[in-house]
């Protein structure tokens, strides 16, 4: 936190036993002094083990702890008035969002909020506005004195409403929970990069151990959005791309958060909200563009296994409508699937205005009443927005006067949510009572080290050409630093996370690093946009003097320097809610610093700090390391030091495809099957080529300061049922000579099935460290859940058949392969011959029985033809091949041949011609090659036979 930031605060002094408010004891904030325990003295509900929520001198099964939870919120609901049940449908936003006081004066007796409240959010947590700084308010730091004033506020609630039902106190927290001060992890979308499970578990414990300290009871997260489009504003915030990675990481968030029930975990943004059309979001975040197969696949599946297996206590309903249909009033996605299906027990917030969207936005209802109708008979429980609750408690009273809304609809809705309650014991410890451990844990030292090591694995190496990178310390005496992040926090301070802690940037993490007669040369180098941007991503601008002479001075200190550092990318100007891109390039005139410091010809390392993928072709091509920091939380700049001087061995893998160019949006993993098949391989005047084609960076993808060698891999058992799971292993061993880490990725492909299922789909990640020689095996379980379709009848099934495994260092790196067999229960004996498995390869026009003998590694068989037959071999998914070996047993005289290649499509191109010599021996035939998927030989003269074929790319 800045020096200056802390000049509002006075410290406090200790004063047990005691607690008081600004209006009993006339005194301002600064003068009220805060115990270190939190004591409720001469109040007589306050019993011994118990509350008297109601004042009416007995234990009611409500107040009584030891009753089960369901017969508490039955006799609670029976003793409710409407006028109470409504109350607890609706958020009151906090301090200067709505509501207007930091601490209960006199006059909320006389506001809406006088017979109690669902929840409050956001109360004193710093946050302003967009754009203002974090609010000065004498009770958002410390920690202590936080946690006593929203105390304080639930005072309120509990000894001044009749039936004294506790608020619930809801924040954000997708990167530390959000207050002026807490532990500052990276944005999700770095946690995302660690694939580390148990480091985001403690992520999620920290983030809600920290929320309950400081008094909250509900935060928002983890996101279980799934990545789809990168021009998309708030890529930022998903993990990845992948809805198993989603899910395994969610849970683990989720778990962590909920730990020992110390706060509600709420996710979202429930349904189908991540895949908006063009990256336009339109506030309402309007039907996105995918199938009912793909929504299923890729943005239901991460909530079902989090709400399954994590338990989350809440899910906030999105404003986007999908296939024509409003998510929030829609019953089938609040009602039917989300509790009845996936069988979630907490309740549902609504994401800020989605009610009022209904008529403002999509016009599916005609007024805020008919909103508020459909909202709750679709299964909406707390309406939340920055509007005051009277606007949807009265229209919600209304209706129930006039029975549109039924007092048993009422009834469900108010029960989940004071289960909610319930469960994370508000109703047994209302307060948060050891404010000086607030104190001691919130941004502790421990918990910043769990923070930096998350900066850490977040890192990506997107390239190390020479081995620029690690630096040595040692033989740098001048380094320069420049561009318009090198010496930025603002990233690490962005809303849904804390806001003034204390900032390491990457210029002070290298002049921590380096040694005391290193000398820094620092340069801003350009602003992260220029004057005319965005409109300069479509129109290119001349460069202004003032520019030129910046960039000028960037390039002079590199001239001086052994090595430059060039920091860019983007920031909560380029990224984040509602600013999405209409390009993926760097903004501004960030690659003009970039192009003008690699032409000094000085070693040049470029660290991105960015809230999504970005197009760096030609740093790619032209600039030999590249480090993708993301946005690294507030100990960004010491990891990215750490790194960049080889203290820390980068190795994150990418959990997003880095397209070349917006032109290939949607591009994204998982892919269907031959997606990059088309448009030629061969550029230039006499080329083919069409289009770029496969990404800049691969899903999976990451480089490391060490090497890596897989092996030995098995499947066990080779045979199953479809609800059976399959055990793989393998080993792993650092051939290199520095520790690093590594993160193994399984990925599955069912070989043959009743729809098109995706190319490779994610099933099991491991990150492990290997010192220099070590070798470690790796066992996965393949569940059955991680073999299913979507039918044709839309079921979920295991179908039988083959399944391919791949075990690999990214998506497109695979370094084993083998496979298993699914087979119906009963036929567990069944097996695939090795001529079955060929026959699904190779398809000849005649003598089809005969095709698979060229594949079998037995020169004395053979498939013969006749002029015009042919045979065809598929190949891999993404094949270019440019030869293949035949072995030629008989022919007649004039026997001539071509091979063919097809790119898609049933259309087959020669790349060879030639004749027949029947040597019964391979012999290898090279040709100008393409991406292909199958490759043919076609008897075009006379007659041949063929006794076998080699192809490297032929599909497994």
């Amino acid at each position: 936190m800045k020096k200056n930031k802390l000049a509002v605060f006075t410290s406090c002094l200790v004063l047990a036993g005691t607690f008081c408010t600004q209006a009993q004891n006339n005194k301002t904030p600064q003068e009220i002094r805060i115990p270190d325990t939190y004591k409720l003295t001469n109040k007589s509900i306050y019993r011994n083990g118990w509350i008297d929520f109601n004042k009416n001198g007995k234990k009611d099964v409500y107040e009584d702890p030891a009753a089960p939870i369901d017969a508490r919120v039955e006799d609670l609901l029976s003793q409710m008035t409407v006028e109470e049940k409504t109350c607890q449908m609706v958020t009151l936003y906090g301090y200067k969002r709505v509501l207007k006081d930091d601490l209960p004066t006199p006059e909320w007796k006389n506001q809406l909020w006088k017979d109690g409240m669902g929840a409050i959010d956001e109360h004193l947590n710093g946050f302003q506005q967009w754009g203002l700084p974090p609010s000065d308010n004498p009770y958002v730091w410390p920690a202590s004195r936080h946690a006593w004033a929203l105390n304080e506020v639930q005072r309120f609630f509990i000894e001044e409403t009749r039936l004294g039902i506790p608020t619930d106190f809801t924040n954000e927290g997708i990167r530390g929970v959000e207050s002026y001060i807490a532990t500052n992890f990276p944005t999700q979308l770095g946690l995302g990069h660690t694939w580390n499970r148990d480091l985001v578990h403690k992520v999620g414990y920290i983030t809600g151990r920290e929320g309950r300290l400081l008094g909250y009871t509900n935060v928002y997260a983890p996101i279980l959005d799934v990545g789809r489009d990168q021009r998309w504003g708030r890529y930022e915030e998903v993990y990845g791309e992948s809805p198993y990675l989603v899910a395994e990481l969610g849970v683990e968030m989720a778990k962590g958060m909920q730990t020992d029930h110390q706060v509600a975990a709420t996710s979202k943004h429930y349904i189908a909200y991540s895949n908006n059309k063009g990256g336009r979001e339109g506030m309402a975040r309007v039907d996105p563009q995918m199938s009912p197969r793909e929504v299923e696949m890729i943005h239901v599946y991460p909530w079902k296994r989090v709400i399954k297996e994590a338990g989350i206590l809440g899910v906030m309903s999105a404003y986007n409508d999908y296939d024509g249909f409003p998510v929030q009033s829609s019953y089938y996605w609040l009602t039917t699937r989300l509790r009845g299906e996936f069988g979630f027990r907490g309740y549902v917030v609504s994401d800020s205005d989605a009610v009022e969207y209904l008529f403002s936005k999509h016009g599916t209802a005609a007024d805020m009443k008919e909103s508020v109708l459909q909202s709750v008979l679709a299964g909406l429980n707390i309406r939340c927005t920055f509007r005051s609750p009277d606007s949807y408690v009265l229209p919600l009273r209304e209706l129930i006067a006039e029975g549109a809304l039924p007092m048993s609809t009422i009834d469900d809705r108010v029960r989940d949510i004071l289960r909610v309650k319930f469960l994370v014991g508000l109703f047994d410890h209302p307060y948060q009572i050891d404010l000086k451990e607030a104190d001691k844990e919130v941004n502790s030292v421990e918990n910043q080290q769990v923070a930096l090591q998350a900066s850490k694995e977040s890192l990506v190496l997107l390239k190390n050409q020479d081995a620029v990178l690690p630096l040595d310390v040692n033989n740098v005496s001048k380094i320069a630093v420049c561009g318009p992040n090198a010496d930025e926090e603002a990233y690490a301070l962005t809303h849904y996370g804390p806001l003034a802690v204390e900032v390491t940037t990457v210029l002070e993490g290298i002049r921590n690093k380096v040694k005391p007669d290193t000398e820094v040369l620092f340069t801003k180098g350009c602003d992260l946009v220029d004057a005319n941007w965005p409109e300069s991503e479509l129109i290119r601008y001349p460069l202004t003097a003032e520019e030129q002479s910046e960039i000028d001075k960037a390039v002079e200190n590199a001239k001086k320097s052994d090595v430059a550092v060039v920091v860019l990318g983007g920031s909560n100007r380029t990224c984040g809610e509602n600013k999405s891109r209409s390009s993926l390039e760097l903004p501004g005139r960030q690659l003009d610093l970039l192009q003008a410091v690699v032409a000094t010809g000085k070693p040049v390392v470029l660290v991105l700090i960015n809230g999504r993928p970005l197009s760096i072709n030609w740093a790619d091509k032209y600039v030999p390391a590249i480090l993708e920091a993301w946005y690294p939380g507030s100990q960004g700049g010491t990891a990215i030091a750490d790194a960049l001087f080889g203290d820390y061995n980068p190795g994150g893998k990418l959990t997003v495809t880095f397209p070349k160019t917006v032109g290939q949006i949607p591009f994204n993993f998982p892919t269907k099957p031959n997606a990059q098949v088309d448009g030629g391989r061969n550029k230039g005047l006499d080329g083919n080529m069409s289009r770029v084609n496969g990404p800049l960076y691969p899903f999976g993808y990451g480089l490391s300061y060490t090497t890596f060698e897989y092996s030995d891999i098995s499947i066990q058992p080779a045979v199953v049922t479809q609800v059976q799971p399959v055990t793989v292993r393998c080993k792993v061993t650092n051939t290199g000579k520095r520790a690093g880490d590594e993160v193994v990725q399984l990925y599955v492909r069912d070989i043959l099935s009743s729809v098109t299922t995706y190319e490779k789909n994610l099933v099991g990640f491991d990150r492990i460290h290997l010192n220099p020689g070590e070798t470690k095996e790796l066992a996965f379980t393949i569940e059955p859940r991680d073999l299913q379709l979507l039918n044709s009848d839309n079921h979920w099934v295991v179908e039988p058949g083959d399944f391919k495994v791949m075990v690999g260092a990214s998506s497109e790196d695979i370094r084993l392969n083998d496979r298993f067999t699914v087979v119906e229960y009963g036929k567990e004996q069944a097996s695939a011959s090795a001529v079955s498995r060929q026959q699904k390869s190779v398809i000849a026009s005649s003598s089809q029985a005969s095709a698979p003998l060229v594949l079998d590694g037995n020169l004395s068989t053979a498939w013969k033809a006749n002029k015009g037959e042919y045979i065809t071999f598929a190949l891999e998914n993404n094949a270019s091949p440019n030869s293949i070996a035949i072995a030629w047993k008989e022919k007649s005289k004039d026997a001539k041949f071509e091979i063919q290649l097809s790119g898609g499509g049933g259309q087959f191109l020669t790349v060879y011609e030639g004749t027949v010599e029947a040597t019964n021996e391979l012999k290898n035939y090279r040709f100008k090659g393409t991406t292909a998927s199958d490759i043919r030989i076609v008897i075009t003269s006379g007659n041949a036979s063929i006794s076998e074929v080699k192809i490297k790319e032929l599909k497994n």
